[in-house]
């Protein structure tokens, strides 16, 4: 058979693969991130972008040409574990069950997993063969704000409650025969505030640098320094979620530590109606001092709202979503890790002859 719709991939691979399928347009840094998370949550090989010719549930309105797609998708990607590619154009399937059954014909002995947001949940009872495709492949929902515990409410994983893995054995995912699924709270939200950011270009932050200016007198001058702006934006943050009588504010500084954001805010509302309303307040406060459009995600559920201040990125929770997601002892825990010193191996002391007789055994002293 010539079919071989992942090129430089061997039929006989036993690679465990996720699969993260989707219209790609365009394709952002969330879609890296939540790849990354797959592979270090659930321990998988490598991951498989499956750019879809066109979504059948989404227009065609709007949507970019499937080479730009690829392109975007491949420049996007940028990791030697992501495989980018449009294999429905050569297996010729619309349907994600179709094509996943396809994959596992001409993959036999790969282990395949199927990567979404948890947004995506809701809508599976929407997708041809719904419960045949829990039956055909483990999926691996993840997090996003708003989309806890409202997306585990919805038809599909209260139908297939029984088969649902826990998080903490989400690596023995792929192993599993399906029907086989698993919720992963992982940080893939804070990263996927790029994916509105894409919209609007990262503002740049340059730190106090000097540069120099042929056209200018002066010869040089010196940019502002983006960190006092920061910790400005922070103060305004801070302020606004006290005015609002927001609990247990927490400030992780990310500094080093991330690329998307300098500061991390958690805090906690006593109600949904509260956790919207702290929300909507601090995007309005940042609009009125200047800061422009905020976007804020998670509103609909009111359980995890996320406001992407830019430098700031801020979750605003209920109690109890706040301590089963635990924020803070994700960025604990991996910084900790990151912080924490290797050991140097032990340097071999090399004994050297001495020129004198040597003592008597019994008269030797140990070396120190």
């Amino acid at each position: 058979m010539s079919l071989h719709p992942m090129p430089g991939v061997s039929r006989d691979t036993t690679r465990r693969i996720g699969l993260l399928g989707g219209s790609f347009n365009p394709a952002h840094p969330g879609h890296r991130h939540i790849s990354l998370e797959a592979m270090k949550r659930l321990g998988l090989d490598e991951i498989w972008w499956l750019v879809s010719p066109q979504n059948p549930l989404k227009s065609g309105d709007g949507m970019e040409p499937l080479p730009t797609r690829v392109a975007r998708a491949r420049q996007v990607a940028a990791h030697p574990r992501i495989r980018v590619d449009a294999p429905e154009l050569l297996l010729g399937t619309r349907y994600t069950l179709d094509t996943v059954r396809a994959l596992r014909r001409i993959y036999p002995k790969a282990r395949f997993v199927w990567l979404m947001g948890a947004d995506i949940l809701p809508q599976l009872v929407d997708w041809a063969g719904w419960r045949d495709l829990f039956a055909t492949i483990p999926l691996a929902a993840f997090a996003r704000p708003g989309w806890g515990y409202a997306a585990l409410a919805a038809r599909a994983p209260r139908t297939f409650a029984r088969y649902r893995v826990d998080w903490e054995n989400a690596r023995q995912l792929a192993s599993c025969e399906p029907p086989a699924w698993c919720f992963i709270p992982s940080r893939l939200d804070s990263h996927s505030a790029t994916a509105i950011r894409a919209v609007r270009p990262r503002r740049t932050r340059t730190k106090g640098k000097t540069i120099s200016d042929q056209n200018s007198s002066l010869g040089t001058r010196q940019l502002p320094d983006r960190r006092k702006a920061t910790d400005a934006l922070l103060t305004l943050v801070r302020r606004s979620l006290e005015d609002d009588k927001a609990e247990d504010v927490v400030v992780i500084d990310l500094k080093g530590k991330s690329a998307f954001a300098d500061y991390m805010v958690i805090a906690s509302g006593r109600s949904n109606r509260q956790v919207v309303a702290i929300a909507d307040h601090l995007a309005e406060k940042l609009k009125q001092n200047g800061y422009g459009y905020t976007p804020v995600e998670g509103k609909q559920g009111g359980d995890w709202v996320l406001v992407d201040a830019g430098d700031v990125v801020v979750h605003i929770f209920r109690p109890e979503p706040r301590a089963f997601y635990a924020l803070e002892k994700m960025w604990a825990l991996e910084n900790e890790a990151a912080a924490k010193p290797v050991k140097a191996k032990p340097v071999k002391k090399v004994a050297t002859k001495r020129a004198t007789t040597a003592k008597p055994p019994a008269r030797r002293k140990r070396a120190s």
